[in-house]
């Protein structure tokens, strides 16, 4: 089994996958990635499987050195990467060679980033079906924990395949790639709760700009800004919570709930961030501002229909050409093809 040392375990680097889904009625979380565009991209660029667990880092990633061969790619937020002393690539698959230290000491622009490795990334027992961290119930991923220092952690052995080319395996299109993409604008489905407020609640709500709090973590992204007026309280029967529901407490200001959100909560939701605007919202850094622009279900839906079949198209004609050009990234609230950039 191929190793790689933790020299430098980074401020929350943990193992997820895409989660740990079916068990919300029995009280746990999903947790899983945070950007899943980013995630599933780096899966793809070395050829693993759409949900091979990958290595998620925050703001500060981690320090590693290999013991064994490793076909990699980093992907999410710029985080400068190194190997040894050498500037290594971002969207690029590349070879990390027995002995050498890959870093990834800051996020230079975004939050959170992704190493994925080839034949199937880190191996770490499935809990529940998902190899996701769930870190307040401690379980799944490396040990239930986030990386520390001096941790080994096993990866499948990475023989390169002779008939996958990663020389051109690099998807430089990305909207995480080139982060002048990160707009303010977020999209979002309305309700399910939002006759709780008032008009001018909801004109504020949609009106104005708020500000990502230094609160924020994978549990949630709280919001500063204007107070949002309910006509009732804003507290409900507890029900449930889906990814990027909006709540809004009794302080008045936004939390959208996002991988390691709980099940049930009773706090009326005024919307839902439409799931292919996920990512940018997670990839917003402290003190960046949001927008929230409503949309229909209908038109969260066919843009993330789109992303899937997208992205199946762009993984059946993967093997040795990830140099597809990619649609631009603009909102489009209009019928016809979606300029979205589909990736699941």
């Amino acid at each position: 089994m191929a190793k790689f040392t933790v020299c430098v375990p980074g401020l929350l680097t943990t193992v997820q996958d895409r989660g740990r889904m079916g068990y919300a009625a029995s009280g746990f979380s999903p947790s899983g990635v945070m950007d899943r565009r980013a995630f599933s991209l780096g899966n793809l660029l070395v050829g693993n499987a759409a949900n091979a667990p990958a290595i998620e880092f925050a703001f500060a990633g981690p320090t590693l050195e290999f013991e064994n061969d490793a076909v990699v790619a980093i992907t999410g937020a710029d985080f400068n990467p190194r190997l040894d002393e050498e500037r290594a690539p971002m969207y690029q698959a590349f070879v990390v060679r027995a002995g050498q230290r890959l870093s990834m000491p800051a996020a230079e622009r975004g939050v959170y980033g992704y190493l994925a490795i080839a034949n199937g990334g880190v191996d770490v027992p499935r809990v529940m079906g998902s190899a996701s961290t769930n870190l307040k119930c401690g379980l799944g991923g490396f040990e239930g924990r986030r990386f520390t220092f001096g941790d080994v952690v096993n990866f499948h052995d990475t023989t390169p395949n002779p008939y996958y080319d990663f020389g051109p395996n690099h998807y430089r299109n990305d909207p995480f790639y080139h982060f002048e993409y990160l707009t303010q604008e977020i999209r979002v489905v309305p309700g399910p709760q939002s006759d709780l407020f008032t008009s001018r609640g909801i004109d504020t709500f949609y009106k104005e700009r708020y500000q990502v709090s230094a609160q924020t973590d994978r549990m949630g992204c709280r919001l500063d800004g204007p107070q949002i007026e309910s006509s009732r309280g804003s507290d409900i029967i507890s029900d449930g919570i889906a990814l990027g529901s909006i709540q809004i407490p009794a302080q008045g200001t936004p939390i959208v709930m996002l991988a390691d959100r709980q099940t049930t909560g009773g706090y009326a939701k005024i919307a839902t961030v439409a799931s292919v605007d996920i990512p940018l919202l997670v990839q917003r850094a402290t003190k960046q501002y949001v927008q929230f622009k409503p949309v229909s279900v209908i038109e969260a839906q066919r843009l993330l229909v789109a992303e899937r079949d997208y992205y199946r198209n762009v993984r059946a004609n993967a093997r040795g050409r990830l140099t597809l050009e990619m649609p631009c990234i603009e909102p489009n609230d209009h019928a016809g093809e979606p300029t979205m950039p589909p990736v699941e």
